[in-house]
């Protein structure tokens, strides 16, 4: 299955423009599964809507889901962006959904991860009018993530991507490769929601918990409930923010400079670190040291040569809950 298939639902009333993302990794089901299952309520008619629309793309990466891995010919979830020299599939599945997302007003993207953990969503930066990631709608964001069912939050990806790629570039050999390239081009950690919100919506990634976690799919559909409720496309009441919120902002990116990099154990993200701890070890012999407390995110033992090894975090005080 190689086309593309997505699912639109419209009140009468005017309303805001909600699009839903399921499988944009071929091995991350949660958000196919929730997405199904709402797409049977509205069916059925036991959910109604009152104002708005909500569309819905159960399988984003069809290639990928048809594999059952994570990409197709590449990650789909980096470098986003319509383009009138297609290399691989991916390039074409955003050709598709490019233009699908700029008809929308807010994105909830659904994700699952490969480690033990714990739900989380991850939002874009504060307001700002840098040219990175210019941004007005960061109240939005905050106040919708709030009320997703999650009680973690985490920010700082794309400014720290981009920081990390000048690391990257720094190293990179003259006869680089096209794959080598594109992970040193800061518009390579672009995906879903940073394209959302360059196209003046807003967008919220939900990582749902691990990939075969049994409630998943349940995380994933009540998400979508409290996103519909919130934004008054449905009938539902409006969900009460999260109580208490943990707050995480990504600092710094390290990359594995060689397949023989490896972990001294095995690291699940949010996983705290003490300074000096040591997270790894570098093919030389050299070891990766914690430089201060904080938390582990994204670690990827399986991550190639010149790309991201894992991300570190530590506490902020942006988000506060707030009726």
């Amino acid at each position: 299955m190689t086309h593309f298939k997505s699912v639109s639902y419209s009140s009468p009333q005017p309303g805001p423009r909600l699009i839903v993302l399921g499988a944009v990794h071929g091995n991350e089901l949660a958000g196919t599964r929730g997405i199904l299952r709402v797409m049977e309520e509205l069916e059925t008619g036991s959910l109604k809507l009152v104002s708005g629309s909500v569309t819905f793309v159960p399988i984003t990466n069809p290639l990928a889901y048809e594999k059952q891995q994570r990409a197709g010919d590449r990650n789909l979830n980096r470098n986003l962006s319509p383009t009138d020299e297609p290399h691989e599939f991916e390039d074409r599945i955003a050709n598709w959904l490019c233009p699908l997302l700029a008809q929308h007003d807010v994105l909830l993207d659904l994700h699952s991860f490969q480690s033990p953990g714990q739900a989380f969503a991850m939002v874009g930066p504060e307001n700002n009018d840098g040219a990175l990631e210019p941004f007005k709608f960061a109240h939005e964001e905050e106040t919708l993530a709030m009320r997703l069912g999650v009680g973690r939050l985490v920010d700082g990806w794309l400014s720290t991507y981009a920081h990390g790629v000048e690391a990257r570039i720094a190293r990179m050999p003259a006869d680089a490769s096209r794959a080598d390239m594109l992970n040193a081009d800061s518009r390579y950690g672009v995906g879903t929601t940073e394209y959302m919100r360059s196209v003046g919506g807003y967008s919220i990634t939900l990582e749902c918990g691990q990939h075969d976690d049994p409630q998943g799919p349940e995380v994933a559909y009540r998400a979508i409930h409290n996103t519909l409720a919130h934004l008054g496309i449905s009938v539902e009441a409006n969900p009460a923010p999260a109580e208490s919120i943990e707050a995480l902002h990504i600092y710094q990116v390290i990359d594995k400079f060689n397949a023989d990099d490896s972990f001294s154990r095995t690291w699940a993200s949010f996983d705290l670190l003490k300074t000096g701890d040591v997270i790894g070890h570098r093919a030389t012999g050299e070891k990766v040291i914690a430089e201060c407390d904080g938390y582990i995110l994204f670690p990827n033992s399986k991550a190639q040569a010149g790309q991201e090894w894992f991300y570190l975090a530590r506490v902020t005080d942006r988000f506060v809950p707030t009726a």
